[in-house]
């Protein structure tokens, strides 16, 4: 049965999408079976970041509505990926994209569920049909004290697996006290490290020219370390 984790932030622009994508293709290069689906109705980018947003037919919408069975929504690849519904229906509840979620989850070992920002609707629903969640932040005051916020609701909503991911990371603006350090983030949210992904110009810019980062590039290799720790691996957190 496949581990389920809600990948969400409190606040949007830290590149929670992003690590989605860059998690479950490490994930795949280790030989899991990964199921990405997008939960942000409405405002779905998983597709782009995964270079599949052609094939995108049915979404997890269709399948609640009973549209098409889940297996139709699934689009195939080394990652495979369900896109988000373009508009919110009252059906869509963690109920229902849980039952979407039991029809196909025993052919995956890891299924990361992109959380829209914040604590709303969207969030309660990927929140509700997870055993686990990723929280993503950048080192600022806001993005952390969202973050923070986003780990309280989730414990709240039952979820005890939390784990908290530093994206985009530069030691020079942290050693200077313009950004908060590692221990201030783990402090502020109170939530256990799981990984650093340092700044990458080449993965901000990866949706944009449609370019796969470098496999040796920095951020790759953090989220292969990322990856190996969700294998439970023990593998050093690394500050670049």
């Amino acid at each position: 049965m496949a581990e389920i984790y809600a990948v969400a932030s409190g606040k949007g622009g830290v590149g929670k999408s992003t690590v989605t994508a860059g998690l479950s293709k490490e994930l795949s290069a280790l030989g899991k079976r990964v199921l990405a689906v997008d939960c942000d109705i409405g405002l779905r980018s998983l597709d782009l970041l995964l270079h599949c947003d052609g094939q995108v037919v049915f979404d997890w919408g269709d399948c609640v509505c009973g549209r098409c069975a889940a297996q139709r929504a699934v689009i195939s690849g080394d990652v495979d990926f369900i896109a988000a519904p373009r508009s919110f229906e009252p059906a869509f509840t963690p109920d229902s994209l849980g039952a979407v979620l039991d029809e196909i989850s025993a052919g995956y070992d890891y299924i990361f569920l992109d959380a829209p920002a914040g604590i709303g609707t969207g969030f309660r629903i990927a929140a509700g049909c997870a055993d686990k969640m990723l929280a993503v932040t950048t080192a600022d005051n806001i993005c952390v004290r969202s973050c923070a916020a986003a780990c309280s609701e989730a414990e709240r909503l039952g979820i005890k697996d939390c784990r908290l991911i530093i994206n985009m990371f530069e030691i020079r603006p942290a050693v200077k006290k313009k950004l908060l350090n590692l221990d201030e983030c783990i402090d502020e949210t109170q939530t256990q490290l799981i990984g650093v992904v340092p700044f990458d110009r080449v993965l901000a810019f990866a949706s944009v020219t449609g370019l796969e980062p470098d496999e040796f590039g920095p951020s790759v290799q953090a989220f292969h370390r990322i990856a190996e720790r969700i294998t439970g691996k023990k593998v050093e957190i690394i500050c670049e």
